[in-house]
């Protein structure tokens, strides 16, 4: 029997999210918030097979994510959707391309996708801020700390509010080309602002300053030793408070983690810098695959 593809959906949070902390390799693409933030934009559907549940992207074509699961225990061969050679897959992962690799050989094409690559920082490295390669990103921080009177504090679902209103503004300053490009994610936040009581494993940080939202942070846990940034928003009025959004979130919400991914930056050039500036300690790659007969 075909495998039935039914949209992402809020019912099977749980479901997905057992078999995702059972994945040996946790990609920011595969967390469920993410998967919920751009369903819409993606047209994502899923489908529960008996081990794994497989991804399905249907704009603006249709092509395969990773599935997700306990890879190490899957027969291959049995599954309907590596049978199926025509079949292609983005998004994958080092680790299951590597699987795929050993199990299929020669009936695979790999591709890197170097736009798709995740982040990894050192939690304690961006707390500290230590040493010449973090000297501007200090010193930014610290002219916001004496410049402003501001106030940071963990995001709750009574900040959603002033978050949208945020976003509305910060979109507002955009000229319209960019409005055009930053559509889709900003779609993406308010899906995930307005179902916040709802998402499991999502938290977040908020500085205001004399009383008003000024930058905002959304995460959600990854495992027991990382968790990943999915938006970072603030008001660019304030010189800064980038810096300091990032700097107090880790301090004061992410103690407990290890290791910090601030997700993929798509192949554009200028995120690809600030991404680098902040000192990565590695990727976690990625691959686009294709079966062939």
């Amino acid at each position: 029997m075909d495998p039935v593809f039914e949209p992402v959906s809020l019912a099977r949070q749980e479901d997905y999210r057992e078999r995702f902390a059972r994945c040996p390799q946790k990609a920011s693409d595969y967390s469920f918030v993410n998967l919920w933030g751009w369903a819409e934009e993606y047209g994502l559907e899923w489908y529960f097979g008996p081990k794994l549940t497989w991804i399905r992207q249907t704009r603006p074509e249709t092509v395969y994510w990773a599935p997700i699961g306990p890879w190490e225990e899957v027969d291959w061969d049995a599954c309907p959707l590596t049978k199926d050679l025509s079949s292609a897959y983005i998004r994958v992962p080092e680790t299951l391309m590597g699987m795929w690799k050993e199990h299929f050989g020669e009936r695979i094409q790999i591709e890197e996708a170097r736009e798709h690559w995740d982040y990894l920082y050192d939690v304690q490295e961006l707390c500290e801020l230590r040493g010449k390669r973090f000297h501007k990103k200090k010193n930014l921080l610290n002219q916001f700390r004496k410049a402003y009177d501001y106030h940071y504090h963990s995001m709750t679902p009574d900040c959603v509010e002033a978050a949208l209103d945020m976003q509305s503004e910060w979109m507002a300053w955009r000229d319209e080309e960019s409005q055009q490009t930053l559509a889709a994610e900003n779609h993406a936040i308010s899906r995930v602002l307005k179902s916040w009581d709802a998402l499991c494993g999502v938290f977040g940080g908020v500085i205001e300053v004399e009383g008003k939202q000024a930058a905002y942070t959304v995460a959600e846990c990854l495992s027991d030793d990382q968790l990943v940034i999915h938006f970072e928003k603030g008001h660019t009025n304030f010189k800064g408070v980038y810096q300091a959004i990032n700097h107090m979130f880790l301090s004061e919400d992410a103690p407990g983690y290890d290791v910090v991914n601030r997700e993929q930056d798509l192949g554009d050039p200028g995120l690809r810098k600030t991404k680098e500036s902040y000192n990565p300690v590695g990727y976690l790659k990625k691959f686009r695959v294709k079966f062939i007969s």
